[in-house]
């Protein structure tokens, strides 16, 4: 069951909100950016996320296969969500979990992880997880 979330970035110069199930999988992956910009998302469907606030202040990154957008707010850096063009639900909005306001770190701790090679392009965990 979704419920509505809002989030923001350091500064508040970003801000949304997200329709999430907190009780799903939330995601950790070795990739060279998640691993660097420690990103944690919960996935939204591409109609549950809203950009309340702060278009101007997104920055959109894209590397390599150029399939995910990574968007950062360029006035404090915080990654706020990254938005997935290629995924098996189709576009999909991976949610910065440390960007939700009012959730406590009991319910932080509460929400599943799923672990990702996503080093080696592959949807299953990678061999070493506890740094992730």
């Amino acid at each position: 069951m979704t419920t509505l979330y809002r989030g923001s970035c350091h500064c508040g110069a970003v801000r949304f909100e997200a329709e999430l199930d907190l009780s799903q999988p939330s995601f950790r992956c070795n990739c060279s950016i998640c691993r660097r910009t420690r990103f944690w998302p919960a996935v939204a469907r591409d109609s549950g996320f809203r950009l309340l606030a702060g278009e101007e202040a997104l920055t959109r990154y894209r590397f390599g296969p150029c399939r995910n957008e990574h968007c950062f707010c360029r006035v404090c850096g915080v990654r706020t969500h990254g938005i997935g063009n290629d995924t098996p639900i189709g576009r999909m909005v991976g949610v910065n979990l440390g960007c939700l306001e009012a959730l406590s770190d009991d319910d932080l701790a509460r929400i599943p992880i799923t672990y990702v090679d996503g080093l080696n392009d592959r949807f299953a965990p990678p061999a070493q997880v506890a740094h992730l």
